[in-house]
Order: C-alpha cells, then sequence, then structure tokens
C-alpha cells in the first residue's frame, strides 16, 4: 500500500534500483496520478501498474486492501512478511498462505514468533540467503 513512512521509504529505493516493480494498488487505476517517480522506471518498463479492480473502484478501502493483499501473495511465488502482529488482518493473511502451501518468509526476531509458529521461514537480513531472495 505504501503508506507508511516505512514502505514509502523502500519504494523510493526500489524506484532508484535497476529490478522490476509491480505496484498494485487497491483500486482501479483509472483516474489515478501516476506520481513523477513512476516516470523513469515506467519508460525503462521495469515497472508494472496491476489492478483487479474495476474502473468504478476509485478509492482505497479497508476490503480493497485486503482484496489486493490477496490478489498480490496469489501471483507470488514467495512472500516476505517483515511482521504481522497476533490477531491483524496481515496475521490472517499468512495463516491462509501458509495454509495453501505458498512459502512465507519473515524477518528472524523475537516478534515474529508467532509467524515462526505459523510456518513462516526465517531470515537473517545479514543471511546470503536473504540476498539470493531479494535477487530472484
Amino acid at each position: 500500500g505504501f503508506h507508511s513512512p516505512m514502505e514509502r521509504e523502500c519504494l523510493r529505493i526500489l524506484l532508484r534500483g535497476e529490478q522490476p516493480i509491480i505496484i498494485c494498488p487497491a483500486r482501479s487505476l483509472q483516474g489515478m496520478r501516476l506520481p513523477k517517480e513512476y516516470k523513469t522506471p515506467l519508460d525503462q518498463n521495469r515497472l508494472l501498474l496491476l489492478s483487479p479492480f474495476f474502473d468504478s473502484q476509485r478509492r482505497a478501502t479497508v476490503h480493497t486492501s485486503l482484496s489486493r493483499n490477496q490478489f498480490v501473495a496469489a501471483l507470488a511465488d514467495r512472500v516476505l512478511v517483515p511482521f504481522a502482529a497476533p490477531s491483524s488482518k496481515t496475521f490472517e493473511l499468512c495463516r491462509d498462505l501458509v495454509s495453501c502451501g505458498k512459502s512465507l518468509f519473515t524477518l528472524t526476531n523475537e516478534a515474529n514468533a508467532n509467524l515462526i509458529s505459523l510456518g513462516a521461514r526465517p531470515l537473517d537480513i545479514s543471511s546470503p540467503i536473504f540476498s539470493q531472495l531479494t535477487a530472484m
């Protein structure tokens, strides 16, 4: 969603890089204003905007955000969730992913014990495996 400061900073870093990026807003693409930071990656054909919503869905809602997250997770081979609070909607999504056999990863941290006990594979960000996962 790129709503939190951390998410916005991660996107800013990714947009400056060379890797492909897919952005899935929790609304339709119709009438969406594109930030100027999208221009270069779009011109380089490494940015794709994708939405599962009809043109009439012009605002993001809690429901469309949940649907978008499920859509993105369904498309992904691997899912990295840095943190999900117990009983949160993100935790419930993680539960669904594990039950469907998706590869779910989280950061090695005691705050993620709930995700690890659920079946998420812990990653240490200094590990070569983390570098390999993010390069795929």
